[in-house]
């Protein structure tokens, strides 16, 4: 009884807070939350996911739903009327999808049940704009949900709260901006959302996540707790960030979702798919950074996967098959990195993984050395490299490749042989994992702040700060920063440039100025303090001149 008067409690709240339009904007965390402390620690320990954005307009091969703002009303018209006609995705086969994502290390998969545009890939009672009015006229949800847990994996709905297709019924501007509905209409908008949330609440049996991506949330919210108290809610009462990862460190739960490519739909042009290298090294980064990786896919109009996607996740596959235990049920070290090792560790931090990325011309056989700052060696420690025996290499008899290390005044050397024959023409491109048991942190851990730039002329005033810094300690500090070109392209965008070094005062705090930039153009920047040998980042701010 008592859980239940916290829960009404809760979902009046949450009403309230939307009724006065205090609203969560997409990707920032709302103090409504009723998630589970279990459900969020199983997203902690849950190395990614396969996101799925599938709708209507897929036929068309553009942007999902956004290309319905501004359009011309011949253009929604044949949008709303006539596509629906042509969808027949009779080649979706969400299990081979589904046997594809756990291979690929994925232990969630979050479906697109309804877009912005409105259309629901399942059969509503709410409206006519759904996928049983097409020439597939079969539930699609309904076998996405009953794939997805026959692979073992946990279900999840992808679901917007706004709806072009309610607005462009009730003879209003389609927009994602400054939507102003009268009392009737917002309270026959309100209805129409719950409705939907209880459809997709009671109509598949358990759900396990929600990612809601859009307004309003607070009555998603509400309901879907209601009907599904377990149900994990990620966007919406998590940080979710999109096509970015966190600069730093973060202790709470947390997730990203990134575009294999650049765009969250299927699109035939204008795509850049990115290499299964620089996936699996996004899910590195996650992971040494305490997050969960929503990595995205759209299928082709016929419900395939497009080859590209598939190619890479298969990539993804092969390097998670090998390396499993350094991205499942892991924690952040002490330090997310130092160069270009990042590392994960177990809860007791007694067994330290290295990934070792930025090396795709390690050459089988051949030996590397690498000198790890911010671990030290016990009496007990044994080094292993994830996938080898450290015995034998193929038609290398008599060759001695074992791994080793030893323990010095500046640091852990450890040595490595890449040995494994993963491609036939015996190159393997991808993160090699050192895997280090029963160690010890070398150094405390230490948090560096980005603090608010400021304009001077055409230069960048560029401040940060050590938390709990000891003047004691040697360490000096410096800024990265480079241009800035917008979301979707920060993971394309160029190589960090290095300011001068900069004392450290007292109190942690330090401050420098970056001059010659380009008129008018925004930059992205970061503190950084050097300590032991390592750089200690903070997260990424943006300058707008």
């Amino acid at each position: 009884m008592k859980r239940l008067i916290v829960v009404l409690v809760c979902i009046v709240q949450g009403l309230m807070a939307w009724a006065q339009h205090d609203v969560v904007k997409d990707g920032e965390a709302s103090e409504y939350n009723l998630n589970k402390p279990e459900r969020e620690e199983w997203l902690r320990q849950a190395p990614g996911g396969l996101f799925i954005h599938f709708s209507v307009d897929a036929q068309l091969g553009i942007v999902i739903s956004h290309s319905l703002v501004g359009a011309s009303d011949d253009y929604v018209n044949r949008y709303f009327n006539e596509l629906p006609k042509t969808f027949n995705p009779s080649k979706f086969n969400p299990e081979e999808i589904a046997t594809l994502a756990k291979l690929a290390g994925m232990k969630y998969i979050m479906f697109t049940t309804k877009h912005h545009s409105g259309f629901c890939m399942w059969d509503t009672k709410t409206t006519g704009f759904n996928i049983m009015n097409t020439p597939y006229h079969k539930d699609l949800l309904k076998e996405f949900v009953d794939a997805t847990r026959k692979a073992g994996l946990q279900v999840g709905f992808y679901f917007s709260p706004e709806d072009f297709n309610f607005l462009h019924t009730h003879n209003m501007l389609i927009s994602r901006d400054n939507v102003v509905m009268s009392e009737a209409v917002k309270k026959e908008f309100d209805e129409f959302t719950r409705a939907q949330c209880e459809e997709l609440m009671t109509n598949y049996g358990k759900i396990d996540l929600l990612f809601i991506d859009g307004e309003p949330k607070e009555v998603v919210k509400a309901t879907c707790w209601k009907l599904q108290p377990d149900i994990l809610i990620t966007r919406g009462a998590l940080k979710t960030t999109e096509q970015m990862l966190p600069g730093v460190t973060i202790q709470k739960p947390w997730l990203s979702c990134i575009t294999i490519g650049t765009a969250w739909q299927f699109q035939p042009t204008n795509e850049r798919y990115k290499s299964g290298t620089t996936l699996i090294e996004l899910l590195i980064e996650a992971r040494s950074k305490g997050g969960s990786l929503l990595l995205n896919t759209g299928p082709k109009p016929n419900g395939e996967l497009a080859g590209e996607q598939e190619d890479r996740l298969r990539e993804l596959a092969a390097w998670y098959f090998i390396n499993w235990e350094a991205v499942d049920n892991v924690y952040p070290w002490v330090i997310s990195r130092e160069k270009n090792i990042w590392f994960t560790t177990t809860a007791n931090k007694q067994t330290l993984y290295a990934l070792v990325t930025g090396l795709p011309g390690w050459v089988e056989g051949e030996q590397k050395s690498f000198t790890l700052h911010s671990v030290k060696a016990t009496a007990n420690t044994t080094i292993s490299v994830l996938g080898q025996n450290g015995i034998i290499q193929e038609y290398k008899p008599g060759k001695k490749v074992a791994p080793s290390f030893r323990q010095t005044d500046t640091g852990l050397v450890v040595s490595a042989f890449r040995t494994q024959r993963i491609y036939d023409d015996h190159k393997w491109p991808n993160p090699v994992v050192i895997k280090i048991e029963n160690i010890q942190p070398a150094i405390e851990s230490v948090q560096v702040v980005t603090l608010d730039a400021r304009s001077s002329a055409s230069a960048m005033v560029l401040s940060g700060k050590v938390l709990n810094f000891k003047p004691a300690t040697p360490m000096k500090a410096l800024f990265y920063y480079r241009p800035y070109h917008g979301q979707i392209e920060d993971l394309y965008t160029g190589p960090w440039i290095k300011s001068a070094t900069v004392p450290i005062d007292k109190n942690g705090s330090f401050s420098g100025t970056v001059s010659g930039l380009k008129k008018g153009q925004q930059y992205e920047y970061k503190a950084v303090a050097e300590y032991s040998g390592i750089e200690l980042e903070g997260d990424k701010k943006l300058w707008h001149p």
